[in-house]
C-alpha cells in the first residue's frame, strides 16, 4: 500500500470516528493557552497514531493532539497530523473542520490528505501525480484582481484603519480549519486565504502539497515557503492564492513585521 493509499484509509476512518463521537455527545475542555479540545480530537488522534505508526514504524510523529517527541528530527519521513483542524467548528456542529494527515521527507510534503467528512469531500495528492476532490482533479481560479475576489480570512482585518493603503472591496468568509482553507483555493471555490498569524505545521502540511499539485501558491506574508519538520513546527503567517492574485497580496502584506 502507498502512503497516499494508506492515509487516504486512514483519513476516512478517522473522519467517521469524529461524526459519531459527536453525535454521540462531546466532552470539552481547554488546553494550555486557552484553545478548545474533545475528547474527540483525542480518540481520532489515538486511531491515527495507532495505525500509521503500526504500517510505518519508522516514520516520525508529530501531531496537534500527541506531546511531542524530538526522536522525530532524526527519521527520515514523518507523520505530520491534525486529527480534528477545525475544532471550534466542530464543536458547534458546523462542518468546516477536517482530518489533515501529511508524510514529509526532507521538510516537504509527498503525500497529503485533507478529509471534511461532515462535507464528504476528500483532497488528496501525492508529489507529481497532481491534486483532487473526490478523485477528480482540481486547479485554482483565473480571478485576476483583488476587487470582489472571494477571500478566506478575517474580515476585520482587512477594514483596520492601520492599513496605508486600503484593500479592495471583497467578498470575505471565513472557515475554522486552515487545512481547508487552503484547499478551497487550490480548487479554486476561493480565490485567496490570508492570516496574519501564526500557524503549526499540522495545520498546513497536507494542504501545502494539495495547493504545489494543483498550482496555487502558499508561503508566508513575507513570500517565504514553508519547511516541515522543524524543532520548533511553526509558521508565521499565511497567504494562499492564485499565481496571478498572490503577488497582489504580497506588495500589500510583505512590510509587516509581526511578533
Amino acid at each position: 500500500m502507498t502512503d497516499l493509499d494508506l492515509i487516504l484509509d486512514a483519513a476516512r476512518e478517522a473522519g467517521e470516528l469524529a461524526l459519531k463521537a459527536r453525535a454521540g455527545g462531546l466532552k470539552i475542555w481547554s488546553k494550555d493557552g486557552g484553545s478548545p479540545v474533545t475528547d474527540a480530537d483525542l480518540a481520532v488522534d489515538t486511531l491515527l497514531k495507532t495505525r500509521l505508526r503500526a504500517a510505518r514504524p519508522d516514520y516520525g510523529w508529530l501531531s496537534e493532539e500527541t506531546v511531542d517527541d524530538p526522536a522525530r528530527l532524526t527519521t527520515t519521513r514523518q507523520f505530520v497530523v491534525d486529527p480534528i483542524d477545525g475544532t471550534v467548528a466542530f464543536m458547534k456542529n458546523k462542518p468546516w473542520f477536517a482530518v489533515s494527515i501529511a508524510v514529509v521527507e526532507n521538510g516537504r510534503p509527498i503525500a497529503g490528505v485533507v478529509h471534511a467528512p461532515a462535507l464528504n469531500e476528500t483532497y488528496s495528492a501525492r508529489h507529481g501525480g497532481g491534486a483532487t476532490l473526490n478523485g477528480m482533479a482540481i486547479s485554482p481560479s483565473d480571478t485576476d484582481d483583488l476587487e470582489d475576489a472571494a477571500m478566506l480570512g478575517d474580515a476585520k482585518m482587512f477594514v483596520h484603519p492601520a492599513w496605508t493603503t486600503p484593500w479592495p472591496a471583497m467578498r470575505v468568509e471565513s472557515r475554522n480549519s486552515i487545512a481547508y482553507r487552503v484547499c478551497l483555493v487550490a480548487a479554486g471555490a476561493f480565490d485567496a486565504a490570508v492570516a496574519l498569524s501564526p500557524k503549526s505545521e499540522w495545520d498546513v502540511a497536507a494542504a501545502d502539497l494539495i495547493r504545489t499539485e494543483a498550482g496555487a501558491w502558499l508561503s508566508d506574508h513575507k513570500g517565504n515557503p514553508y519547511r516541515y519538520n522543524r524543532p520548533v513546527p511553526l509558521v508565521p503567517s499565511l497567504v494562499c492564492a492564485n499565481a496571478t492574485l498572490a503577488p497582489l497580496i504580497l506588495n500589500r502584506v510583505g512590510h509587516i513585521d509581526l511578533p
